[in-house]
């Protein structure tokens, strides 16, 4: 019997505390509903007008300009996009699947050609971008697709994956991607579809990055050196003597030390590879890849290139800090095998870690030259690659 009772209180006490619950969250829906309605109602409701209607006349043009600053954020993300869709050529963005089930997306700027010249294949460069970097910022702060519709030469921008890297960076220090696995392999079979897809010029295939896109376009360019005509790294750490994300900053900061020379050996092991054109360039400023990184990449290019003992042709250019075409001073080093440039060495004052002569609305881009993609383009172009592997 008093186990009945107990019962039945229990139930009762369950029903009344159901009951008091019910009521209190009847009435807080209640009061936010009304709260609800009522901040509503106030931002919806027309600006009060002032209390002194005795606005001066000169108060005027300044409360219209006060905007103005405040709209350049409101801007920067328009901007992004707005220089590949101003060109006359096409600016599309697909995706690559690789057969191990590996995706990427690219982008692809395609220029506008005439008629006579619609026939022809066209060349390739392939963009790869920086840390905190997208595709399309890198078009933009490069303005390279403007430089492919005025030269006649197609723009590939693979993009890495916020699934692989946070940061979107490339994981240029893993060892299977510096063996040419990886995303070197991946970034490698999409530049072969595209080539193959759209009737590219393959014998014309070129490769640039900075900084994290550099160090993976220097891998790719030496583990796949049939395929790419000639590479250019800008801001670029050196090759091979890092193994680990601590070990990668070690290297973007003091170098490879001693085993710069030991890294690229493998590439030239039993004969048989080509040589690989190189231009580097480089901001002595530059406290993300310290410069001591240029001089150790271009070691190993004239090392895998066989011209270590060539003398470089050596010009000093002053700066330009007034005029349309501000720029740098800047010193260049050519190492030539008769009047072409083999490897070619820009060492860029005051440059910080940026791309030179770029959009300086974006991270990451100095508007100060020299032209870096001008540079570029002019080096690449020298360059073919006479035998290629599909």
């Amino acid at each position: 019997m008093a186990r009945s009772l107990s019962s039945l209180w229990l139930k009762s006490l369950t029903r009344i505390a159901k009951s008091q619950q019910n009521k209190l969250v009847h009435s807080l829906t209640a009061a936010t509903k009304k709260a609800t309605k009522a901040a509503v109602k106030k931002a919806l409701a027309p600006p009060k007008p002032p209390a002194k209607p005795a606005p001066k006349p000169a108060a005027r043009p300044a409360a219209k300009a006060a905007p103005q600053p405040r709209t350049k954020p409101a801007a920067k993300p328009a901007a992004k996009s707005a220089p590949p869709a101003a060109l006359p050529g096409s600016w599309t963005r697909s995706f690559f699947a690789a057969p191990n089930g590996q995706r990427m997306t690219y982008w692809l700027y395609l220029p506008l050609r005439d008629k006579a010249q619609a026939h022809k294949p066209l060349p390739l460069v392939v963009m790869l971008h920086g840390c905190t970097q997208t595709a399309p910022e890198f078009a933009q702060g490069s303005r390279m697709n403007a430089l492919a519709q005025r030269k006649g030469f197609a723009v590939l921008y693979p993009q890495q994956l916020l699934t692989i890297d946070a940061h979107r960076c490339w994981q240029w220090y893993q060892r299977a991607t510096q063996n040419g696995g990886g995303e070197a392999g991946l970034v490698a079979g999409m530049v072969t579809q595209v080539v193959a897809k759209l009737g590219l010029d393959a014998s014309r295939v070129y490769l640039a990055g900075i900084s994290a896109g550099a160090a993976l376009a220097q891998i790719i360019a030496l583990r796949y050196p049939f395929r790419i005509a000639a590479v250019g790294l800008h801001s670029c750490p050196v090759f091979g003597t890092a193994d680990s994300r601590m070990s990668a900053f070690g290297a973007m900061q003091t170098g490879g030390g001693t085993h710069v020379a030991q890294a690229v050996q493998a590439t030239v092991e039993g004969g048989g590879f080509p040589r690989m054109p190189a231009i580097i360039l480089h901001g002595e400023s530059d406290k993300v890849v310290r410069i001591v990184n240029q001089h150790q990449v271009a070691q190993q290019f004239l090392r895998v290139n066989g011209i270590a003992n060539l003398v470089p042709v050596t010009v000093h250019t002053p700066a330009r800090p007034k005029g349309r075409s501000p720029r740098h001073a800047f010193q260049t080093q050519d190492y030539r095998v008769g009047r072409k440039p083999i490897v070619s060495v820009y060492r860029i004052a005051g440059l910080e870690h940026a791309w030179s002569g770029g959009d300086g609305a974006l991270r990451f881009n100095n508007s100060v030259g020299p032209d870096a993609s001008a540079l570029l383009w002019a080096f690449f172009s020298k360059h073919r690659r006479l035998r290629t592997l599909k």
